[in-house]
């Protein structure tokens, strides 16, 4: 049976997308190394899964459903520029969020308990960090440029909008030279009180 590679994420608002395209193109100014996401394609990642067996997607879709049934929707403000695993060795540099932080590593714990039981998958040791990528270095172990590490610092307090957190959704990744294309495939609402 054919299988996707997938993961479970939360889209961001157009005005978080657009605060992302004017501090990538000012970021990009200075680094060559780095390859930039694409702002259309911004979001805040949940759980990547991987490949995924087409058969399991409805599955996943009900785990989801059930995850967030009791969560109420809630509102994010990004803030502060940062980078993994730091500004000096930036492996992915990030856009970090600020208000709704908690109830973010809240939908991610409640999605990681379904996943484990009904599905049997285990996620990753590290404490979650919500955060929107806004580019990857290329290479392996690339100090950041000095004028790279300063831009980044001096972007610690940038504002990056606002946004909603009504739904999570689950999508394709289809990896091609000009970058990952996402495509939502399921999704499921916020729905408590």
């Amino acid at each position: 049976m054919p299988r996707i590679r997938t993961f479970i994420a939360v889209e961001v608002s157009a005005d978080v997308r657009g605060c992302a395209r004017k501090l990538i193109q000012e970021l990009s100014s200075v680094s060559s190394d780095v390859k930039w996401v694409d702002p259309g394609q911004l979001h805040v990642t949940l759980h990547f899964l991987g490949d995924v067996d087409m058969l399991e997607l409805h599955a996943l879709c009900e785990i989801m459903t059930d995850a967030v049934a009791d969560l109420p929707p809630f509102d994010v403000q990004f803030v502060g520029v940062g980078a993994f695993p730091s500004v000096e060795r930036p492996r992915t540099i990030w856009l970090g969020v600020d208000q709704g932080a908690d109830e973010f590593r809240e939908l991610q714990r409640a999605l990681q308990v379904g996943l484990e039981r009904e599905f049997g998958y285990r996620g990753e040791s590290r404490q979650f960090r919500p955060h929107l990528t806004l580019g990857r270095v290329k290479g392996q172990e690339v100090a950041a440029s000095a004028e790279l590490a300063e831009r980044l610092l001096a972007h610690r307090e940038f504002y990056g909008g606002a946004s909603d957190v009504t739904e999570i959704g689950l999508y394709s990744s289809t990896l091609s030279r000009s970058g990952p294309t996402y495509n939502r495939i399921g999704e499921a609402e916020l729905s408590g009180k």
